[in-house]
């Protein structure tokens, strides 16, 4: 140990490196103390001046001192006797600056700065020399006291703690500080806090805050064409359905809350246990929970009712796991098992602040007259675990209510908006700025027409100031125009949104019955962006993979073997009891895998044995040593015992270093029944093998050879070694570990350079092999969505060979693609050959684009800093599929990031476990999966899944029917308010540009809230163009909403555009009828109004009938949504021109009915305009059908024929739009579910006479023929397995058979 500790590197040792004294530790690792001299001069006054000076100067450089420790880095050097190898050890630079011993002191007057990766310098005193005031000997005399006071806490939490950097807790005593209660909310409003906070929420939209505008601007006294509350009720309605949402939902959380805050437990008050609730308990109160009961808080356990102060916990709520896991209390405190022993307690515990790191705790106890024991995650008991198999424990509270652990992790998501919103409010801003065009326009036609007919039309009163003023009339348009922006589009949206989610989450096809999982959206806002999606990055184990492990094989001394169906059957067991050469070696090895681990085994009363694992790998190696006749079955803290073959043996445990994703492997040190010292490793190949001694590797190339054997079948790997340690180099090394395990600051880190350590001079006995297989329907759901246009991206933990083998297997990667793989070294490395492989593909045909890119973690690491970054990601975006193998989660997020910033395409990440929340939130689109890593995932993510194969129905099913509903729902509520509003425009030219309203004040703000509201609602919950099994059967169909055919720039100022022609229709053609002023027999006249009311049935008519023509799935709902809006109209019409005078109001729609409805005009308008105004829009759709239908379109009226689908298929058309990449890549989406006799009789199909079919499909508008379609397209030409050559042999011999007027199709 003491040789091999040499190569190590600490940070705290520069130059003098080796001076102990300066290092603050003698050579045997023990703190020296020194107290500091000061000189003692008697007081007179001919000294006050200068020893004032120097008073003055000496607080000053406290405070620079109390500043300095606060901000450096302030951790101890390491020294001699620390260390298990008896010198300095150094790391490497980029290392870190803390290490395990406490911080050295200065022995001379003055203040030294700390810093553990710089020698010690000394800030000299200012005034030369000691002071001769008597008060500077009371200050350090105080400091020297306050020094004792924490002398053992800094020595062993390695620097000097401050009061505000650590919690103090007081045993059996009152407490100093003031903690919060355990009280927890959840809720987001309080009765005071909902106005204030709801206001702000609501107003932080844009569209709110303008019509908030307009309300206020219509309180100026005759500004408001439209009155003064035509803005402010709608608006006021709207918040109001906003409010109660938010109202019911928190009413939710705030029941739970009380219940939670209710529920009652024993707390032990002056030696007697009363019962409180949750709430009342707070920091320092010893509790006493029961089993199977929740934590209320998080406590330290003193002691239970199992022997050694143990305890069985189930942290579900916390991490999703339900196998139990162990916590054991202190032995100092395991004897705690009365009331009176409890009173007895004195002490305090210091532990670190509140945190939000689920899986850390730092702290020490301080019992009086006992030595410091360190307090780790071990003695830990989370509020939201659930105590089991104890009858009870006693614990004492650290953290309660809002600062418990569990509550400090109750974070919101990342704010994430859709691609569908972000261009809504870009088109909203381009509308604004028309508003104001046509404000401006308006006003200053009013200007001119005003002043040309003063003096003409002196009657009207035009002289005035109001109608000279221009910013009058621009604020008099600027209300009368807000209406092209609809209000109520924002709650629309929501409520249309959160229905979808519901739809979402109560689809049984999505249901996981095994696991009694059901589909869940989380956030409702990116309903419509699973529609859009363009990548897939998933992680492997877990996801694709089942994460159910299971014992295959494994390599001892240099030979493979596999478990048979006993113990005895196999050739392992047989080489043990024949005594075979390797038989030493196999017996360590099994040993190794019955005690190397952190598993809890459950006896059953047949007698048989479950494991309880943190992990299903360390269940899978348990089991594995069990097939071989090597049962763990024993588990207490100090021991674990084992049947070897029916001999019973005892191993006890000394320490347990354990797994992180940063050491990638796990160790145990034991004592053997031999009474021998051991480690036992278990980890990555790579982390094992650079730790192995000279001599311990003798089945080196053996085992590797037989790893990348393993890893090819597509099996987890994992390294098992030993070491044998010396007892004086152990109990040295477990000084320093015990140093490290006692630190308040960077204990991690601190336990890490210990185990370094000791994880030296291994000696290499062979590997295990686990296989995890793949989920159900994981191969047909991603040829489905390959076939759909996405790009699927693995990242993946695993070795590069496993994923590569699941590649395989789940069908990513096809035999006929080639395989480029990237494992460097170095920063020029990865650059050359990036670029060499960039240069290829830049200069290849489209053919060399069917390649699948595997790159390592190291490699990934060089490829995204910054002069990399671009080539890398260009390169990426070449190939078909890209493996990521060995990356970190970090590196995870910043591949997701990189693509999401490159190609501004939607995104979605898909993981299970912790590792992934990153690249979950990175995404545009986060799904997590509920599975046996827990939910980590599924709690940080947009929508959860229970399977992978569950994405195909959630992206293509729900994902594309959501896209076109949205975006539906947006252009036609755009559509019917500009169909309206801009009619005023037009009625502006007849009113002299006055800014007089056609329509009576309240039908205005009435239009969007009452009278044209449904049929929105409708389209955005129940259209859809192709039932869930077409959509399932041919994942081409997806690419329509994943290339944003529906929704976009120029679609959106179609509708704009067809909105304008439809309001002249409907604004000129009853003008034109109504010119003579002549509409009753008897010759009477009317004023301008019904002339407005004429227009407002018209113009509610023809947008309900349009709603109809473009809605693709009628039911019941959605005609009651349609007539019945139309009918509403005509409801209101009766019902309003009666309100006047039993109310005082709309005094001027009194007997509009009558008028409206005894003069034939009005009903042959009703027939004729809306007729009129929709036959454009008739004859376009009826063009655009028969002409340059849409793949889309044409399986929709198939299925509404009710014949086979694949018959659209093999229409003749012409080859243009790019339809013979179409066609074939829709035969080889659908390739899983035609069999050879079927392709067959399709082939014949495809030769058949032109005069046979009877449905013609030209323009299949699913690819555009720009430069970027194209490279999309190139990498999208790939294929897999025997179909491509079956396909290709047959569609030849169509070719040549077809006529001239057929495409040509290129597979």
């Amino acid at each position: 140990m003491a040789n091999s500790g040499k190569n190590e590197t600490g940070n705290g040792a520069g130059s003098g490196g080796h001076n102990h004294a300066q290092n603050g530790r003698n050579g045997h690792g023990q703190e020296q103390r020194h107290n500091p001299t000061t000189n003692r001069a008697t007081f007179d006054a001919r000294s006050l001046w200068p020893s004032l000076q120097a008073w003055v100067g000496n607080g000053v450089r406290q405070m620079r001192t109390q500043v300095m420790r606060r901000t450096a880095t302030t951790g101890p050097t390491r020294s001699e006797g620390g260390l298990a190898g008896g010198e300095d050890r150094q790391q490497p630079s980029e290392g870190r600056s803390e290490d395990t011993a406490g911080p050295s002191r200065s022995t001379a007057t003055g203040i030294t700065v700390t810093d553990g990766g710089i020698q010690h310098q000394r800030l000299t005193d200012a005034t030369g020399g000691g002071s001769r005031l008597s008060m500077k000997n009371i200050l350090n005399n105080l400091r020297r006291r306050k020094k004792k006071d924490d002398e053992d806490f800094t020595s062993s939490a390695g620097y000097d703690a401050d009061e505000g950097e650590r919690r103090i807790i007081h045993l059996n005593a009152p407490q100093t500080s003031k903690y919060c209660n355990n009280r927890i909310t959840t809720a987001k409003y309080s009765i005071i806090s909902f106005l204030p906070a709801f206001l702000f929420e609501q107003f932080r939209r844009y569209s709110n805050c303008f019509f908030l505008l307009i309300a206020i601007l219509q309180q100026i006294p005759e500004v408001s064409p439209t009155g003064r509350y035509t803005t402010l009720v709608p608006l006021m309605f709207i918040l109001s359905v906003s409010a109660i949402k938010e109202i019911i939902e928190d009413i939710k959380r705030h029941r739970a809350d009380n219940e939670i805050n209710h529920r009652l437990i024993e707390r032990l008050d002056s030696g007697t246990w009363t019962t409180v609730r949750w709430a009342e308990l707070t920091v320092g109160d010893i509790i006493k929970v029961t089993i199977n009961s929740f934590f209320p808080a998080d406590l330290i356990i003193l002691s239970s009712s199992e022997p050694q102060a143990m305890c069985f916990i189930e942290t579900a709520n916390l991490d999703g796991e339900t196998n139990l896991k162990i916590r054991q209390g202190l032995t100092g405190t395991a004897g705690l098992l009365e009331t009176k022993d409890l009173m007895r307690l004195q002490g305090r515990i210091e532990c670190e602040l509140p945190n939000r790191h689920l899986y850390e705790f730092n702290g020490v106890l301080k019992e009086t007259g006992k030595q410091t024991a360190a307090l780790g995650n071990d003695q830990v008991l989370q509020r939201g675990a659930m105590l089991r198999n104890t009858a009870w424990i006693f614990g004492v509270v650290v953290y309660s209510g809002q600062e418990t652990k569990l509550m400090k992790n109750s974070t919101s998501a990342p704010l994430k908006r859709s691609t569908v919103d972000k261009l809504t409010n870009t088109q909203i801003l381009m509308l604004f700025m028309i508003l104001i065009s046509l404000c401006i326009t308006s006003g200053l036609c009013n200007l001119f027409w005003t002043r040309e007919h003063s003096e003409t039309d002196w009657y009207l009163g035009l002289v005035d100031f109001k109608s000279l003023s221009l910013g009058y009339n621009l604020l008099t348009f600027f209300i009368l125009y807000n209406n092209l922006i609809p209000i109520s589009l924002q709650v629309t949206l929501e409520l249309v949104r959160f229905l979808q989610a519901i739809f979402i989450n109560y689809d049984i096809e999505m249901y996981h019955e095994q696991s009694n999982t059901p589909a869940m959206a989380r956030t409702s806002n990116l309903n419509e962006e699973l529609g859009m999606v363009k990548y897939i990055f998933s992680d492997k184990t877990g996801t694709l993979t089942q994460n159910v492990m299971e014992f295959k094989k494994c390599s001892i001394a240099g030979i493979a073997y596999s478990p048979e169906h006993t113990p005895e059957q196999s050739q392992l067991v047989q080489n043990i009891l024949s005594r075979h050469q390797t038989a030493g070696v196999i017996e360590e090895f099994l040993v190794l895998l019955s005690v190397c681990h952190t598993v809890i085994p459950e006896r059953r009363e047949n007698g048989t044995i479950i494991y309880h694992a943190a992990s299903p790998d360390e269940r899978a190696l348990v089991e594995g040593a069990h097939k071989f006749g090597y049962i763990f079955d024993t588990r207490t803290p100090e021991y674990v015992e084992i049947n070897a073959l029916g001999v019973r043996k005892r191993y006890e445990v000394l320490n347990v270093l354990e797994f992180t994703s940063s050491r990638k492997r796990m160790s145990l040190i034991v004592r053997t029944p031999e009474g021998k010292i051991k480690l036992f490793c278990k980890g990555a190949d790579t982390v094992i093998y650079e730790r192995l001694a000279p001599q311990g590797q003798a089945f080196r190339e053996e085992t590797l050879r037989h790893l990348e054997e393993f890893a090819s079948d597509g099996l987890r790997t994992l390294c098992l070694a030993v070491a044998d340690i010396r007892p004086d180099v152990y109990e040295e090394w477990r000084e320093t570990n015990h140093r490290a395990s006692t630190s308040l600051q960077n204990r991690e880190s601190k336990l890490e350079d210990a185990a370094n350590l000791i994880e030296i001079n291994l000696r290499l006995l062979g590997a295990t092999a686990i296989e995890d297989r793949l989920q159900d329907g994981v191969p047909e759901t991603i040829a489905a969505l390959l076939d759909a246009g996405i790009f699927i991206w693995v990242l993946t933990g695993d070795k590069q060979e496993t994923a590569i083998n699941i590649g395989y297997s789940c069908r990513l990667i096809s035999h006929s693609m080639d395989i480029l793989i990237l494992n460097e070294e170095s920063l020029d490395a990865t650059r050359e050959v990036i670029h060499r492989h960039y240069g290829e593909f830049k200069s290849s045909t489209a053919k060399d684009a069917n390649v699948a890119l595997v790159i390592d973690g190291t490699t990934l690491k060089y490829a995204l800093s910054c002069d990399l970054r671009n080539d890398f990601q260009d390169l990426c975006l070449l190939c078909r599929v890209v493996v990521c193998c060995r990356v970190s989660p970090m590196q995870k997020a910043e591949v997701v990031e990189m693509v999401t910033q490159s190609t501004k395409a939607v995104t979605l990440a898909i993981g299970d476990g912790a590792n992934d929340v990153a690249m979950i939130q990175k995404a545009n689109v986060g799904i997590g999966i509920s599975g046996v890593e827990g939910l980590q995932a599924a709690c940080a993510s947009d929508y959860s899944i229970a399977q992978f194969r569950y994405l195909q129905r959630l992206l293509l099913v729900h994902g594309a029917w959501n896209y076109a509903r949205i975006s539906k729902l947006i252009l036609y509520s755009f559509y019917k308010n500009v169909c309206l509003y801009v009619i005023e425009l037009w009625f502006a030219v007849y009113s002299g540009w006055s800014g007089q309203i056609l329509f009576e004040r309240w039908t205005i703000g009435l239009y969007n809230v009452l009278f044209t509201a449904m049929p929105p609602f409708a389209m955005g919950l129940f259209e859809k163009f192709c039932t869930a099994e077409t959509m399932l059967r041919y994942p081409m169909l997806y690419k329509t909403s994943q290339n944003a055919k529906l929704f976009n720039v120029k679609v959106f100022w179609i509708w704009i555009f067809n909105a304008l022609l439809h309001s002249v229709f409907l604004f000129w053609l009853p003008m034109a009828a109504y010119t003579s002023e002549v509409i009753w027999k008897d010759g009477k006249t009317s004023d301008y109004l019904l002339l407005g009311n004429l227009v407002y049935t018209y113009v509610v008519v023809t947008v309900c009938l349009k709603a109809g023509l473009i809605t693709n799935s009628w039911t019941w709902l959605t005609h009651l949504a349609i007539w019945g809006s139309i009918v509403l109209w005509f409801t209101f019409l009766l019902i309003y021109s009666h309100v006047w005078p039993t109310f005082k109001f709309a005094s001027n729609f009194r007997g509009m009915d009558i008028q409206l409805l005894s003069t034939p005009i009005f009903y042959f308008g009703l027939l004729l305009v809306p007729i009129t105004t929709l036959l454009v829009d008739v004859i376009c759709k009826l063009v655009h059908n028969t002409v340059f239908k849409t793949l889309t379109e044409a399986v929709r009226e198939t299925e509404i024929r009710r014949s086979d689908i694949s018959e659209v298929m093999n229409e003749p058309r012409s080859s243009d739009s790019g339809y013979g990449y179409t066609f074939g890549k829709l035969l080889n989406s659908n390739k899983a579910l035609i069999s050879p006799r079927q392709l067959r009789k399709k082939v014949s199909q495809l030769a058949r006479p032109v005069e046979e079919t009877n449905l013609r499909v030209v323009n299949l508008e699913l690819e555009m023929d720009t430069e970027e379609q194209q490279r999309t397209r190139q990498r999208q030409k790939w294929r897999g397995g025997m179909w491509p050559q079956v396909e290709d042999r047959y569609l030849t011999r169509v070719r040549r058979a077809s006529s001239p007027n057929q495409a040509t199709l290129h597979m």
